[in-house]
Parts: structure tokens; sequence; C-alpha cells
């Protein structure tokens, strides 16, 4: 279950932080560019530790 709860989440934090990167960079906005790469780098995380659950039985 921790597995899929990870994933989803990351697959939010990668969509919300692409989303926020295009539209600092649209706008020349270099906050909400590094906003969004910082929460794609999150998403990126978190993906990996739900490959980590599910490799483990969602043990870890």
């Amino acid at each position: 279950m921790g597995e899929l709860i990870d994933k989803t989440k990351a697959a939010g934090n990668k969509v919300a932080g692409e989303t926020k990167d295009a539209v600092g960079k649209a706008t020349d906005n270099k906050k909400l560019q590094a906003e969004g790469k910082a929460q794609k780098a999150k998403g990126a995380v978190q993906d990996a530790s739900g490959s980590v659950k599910g490799a483990r039985g969602n043990k870890v």
C-alpha cells in the first residue's frame, strides 16, 4: 500500500512541478521556476521511495 501512495504523490508533485516550471519560464518568474524544479525533484524522490517499498514488500 505504501508503494501506491508514494507513487501517487510522486506523480502529483511531478505534474505540479512541471506546471510551475513552465509557467515560471513563460512569465520570467525565476522563483516560480525554482519552486517547480524543487517540486519535480521531490516527486522523483517519492517515486524512488515507492519503488523501494514495492521491492521490499512495503516493509520500509
